[in-house]
């Protein structure tokens, strides 16, 4: 198959990439590489797939890798619509993954228009080329995000989900409203996935991971909302790839419930106590954390939870990273990469 990854350079592209060229597909990849956090980790990920960042910066055109035969990258903004257009009619991809989003909750009651741009305008710019080019899949990143304040537990897909709590939730579900037209339009197989809570080696720096080893290390207090009562369904990222690896392989028919569409949870199942987390951290990197206990932040939540048993039936999706061998695979290569 030939695949499209949008958002290569984020920590979630660069994995499935990864993967997905381990087992033989041919990749393409694109991302507008933003500012959102350092540039030089997306060039640094990029650079481990065989993409140098001066070929980058001095062309517009596919580069190719020179580590993988089969990876090529260009960098495009998926709001660029004409040059999104070009990209398609010329490769004549299969299947498409949507990886790239503006992302961040706390980011979003700041910078919302940021959101409208890459979540709705570059998403609507993807719909319509997979609908042009007769794409045979269409995978995207949706959130755990969406199910708000859902006091029901576990969060699972038939629950409604009418009462986001951030402009960045909102976008994610109408992601999933603008996909569900386009498969009833026009009987495109598209396949939504709400992510829970991803971490792992090369994961974002605004992440909690990250700037929990980041002040841990350094000797700053770290800001632990709500009093440090909260729970999170932290999934390791190797588990991540492996399920969207099997969902791109098994796309919805018309056969279906709902004729060429579908949404999954996709997460651990099971949900760790923010300050478990934190010990488990501490324990890792054997320094003890200075903590500053905080309320809650508006656009957050206490809890998230995943039902993931729609997905397991489907492919079989089975997480199999334990907390304690996912955060030790994660500070090992923070110390390696931050020294």
């Amino acid at each position: 198959m030939k695949i499209l990854i949008t958002g290569a350079a984020g920590f979630i592209g660069f994995h499935l990439a990864r993967k997905l060229l381990s087992i033989g597909e041919n990749v393409i990849g694109i991302d507008n590489i933003n500012d959102y956090y350092e540039q030089s980790l997306k060039y640094d990920r990029l650079k481990e797939c065989g993409i140098d960042r001066i070929a980058i910066e001095s062309n517009n055109n596919l580069i190719q890798s020179d580590k993988f035969p089969n990876f090529s990258f260009v960098k495009i903004d998926i709001t660029d619509r004409e040059s999104i257009e070009k990209l398609f009619e010329k490769e004549k991809f299969d299947v498409v993954v949507n990886l790239a989003a503006q992302a961040g909750v706390r980011y979003s009651l700041e910078n919302p228009h940021a959101y409208v741009d890459s979540n709705l305008v570059g998403f609507i710019n993807l719909l319509e080329c997979c609908r042009h080019n007769q794409i045979k899949h269409f995978v995207y990143a949706s959130s755990s995000s969406i199910y708000g304040m859902n006091d029901k537990i576990p969060f699972a897909e038939e629950d409604r989900v009418d009462h986001p709590v951030s402009l960045y939730a909102a976008t994610k579900k109408s992601n999933e409203l603008m996909a569900h037209s386009y498969s009833h339009l026009y009987s495109l197989p598209t396949t939504g996935l709400r992510f829970f809570t991803v971490y792992g080696p090369w994961g974002r720096p605004d992440m909690a991971p990250m700037l929990f080893a980041n002040a841990i290390s350094q000797g700053k207090p770290i800001k632990v909302f709500n009093h440090g009562d909260m729970e999170r369904d932290f999934t390791y990222i190797d588990d991540i790839v492996n399920g969207i690896n099997e969902v791109i392989k098994n796309p919805p028919s018309k056969d279906d419930d709902r004729p060429f569409y579908r949404l999954f949870n996709i997460g651990n199942s099971k949900p760790i106590h923010l300050m478990e987390f934190i010990e488990t951290i501490e324990k890792s990197l054997n320094i003890k954390a200075k903590l500053d206990m905080l309320p809650m932040q508006p656009g957050d939540v206490k809890r998230t939870w995943a039902d993931t048993s729609n997905l397991e039936k489907l492919v079989m999706y089975k997480p199999n990273t334990s907390l304690e061998e996912g955060v030790e695979k994660f500070i090992k290569w923070y110390k390696k990469y931050y020294k």
